[in-house]
């Protein structure tokens, strides 16, 4: 669905600047700068409207978060649900307006330690697999940024595209654990945090595949 134009949007994105890496590529040199302390670096691909990078961020405040969206106007929400949150301005989540193609030009080599592709397009047509977050197209940009020994978790309600997804990380030789096709009546459940759509879905009876991928 395409997200509905916000009014004034450019100037609410400015309004949270301080939230918002504007020029992702100057990350490359030190991913660490943007933040008051040298921290594990991890980084979720499409956040949507920022529940989940705000829920985590707040979580687990020994990490240092990137929350990537590519659609400005989504973006722009996710911006102001951090800026609202009861904590205060999170000091370990910063937000970037672009996509997973540009990771290893924002993240030098084997810099980052985890990566989260939640709820991500299906493209459920065969001639767009090539556009799927996890064709191996992507997995090799994630293998370039990920470090050794670093990992990606994945969470998808389309059971097409994570069949789909455990054949491209099979293909790679890539190791996987914590495997479920209905992670909310899971053992795992118990620390797992979810997105917006991840908790509509789920309320309407959907299970809820997840994987964490190793490389």
């Amino acid at each position: 669905m395409r997200a509905r134009k916000k009014k004034h949007g450019a100037e609410r994105i400015a309004a949270c600047a301080e939230l918002l890496i504007e020029s992702p590529e100057t990350l490359f040199e030190n991913p660490n700068a943007p933040f008051d302390r040298e921290r594990p670096i991890h980084v979720e691909i499409g956040c949507g409207k920022g529940s989940f990078a705000c829920a985590l961020a707040a979580a687990h405040p020994e990490i240092n978060l990137f929350a990537l969206e590519r659609v400005s106007d989504v973006a722009c929400l996710a911006l102001e649900k951090a800026e609202r949150t009861k904590e205060g301005r999170p000091d370990n989540l910063r937000f970037i307006i672009g996509d997973a193609a540009a990771l290893p030009s924002c993240f030098p080599p084997h810099s980052v330690d985890c990566i989260y592709l939640n709820f991500s397009d299906p493209w459920p047509k065969s001639g767009h697999a090539k556009r799927r977050l996890t064709h191996r197209i992507f997995l090799e940009k994630y293998q370039t940024v990920l470090k050794k020994g670093g990992v990606l978790r994945f969470k998808t309600d389309n059971a097409g595209l994570f069949d789909f997804s455990l054949e491209q990380f099979a293909e790679m030789g890539l190791a996987t654990r914590d495997l479920t096709r209905d992670l909310h009546h899971s053992p795992l459940a118990e620390n797992n945090i979810m997105t917006e759509y991840e908790k509509n879905f789920s309320e309407k009876g959907f299970p809820i595949h997840a994987v964490t991928v190793e490389f």
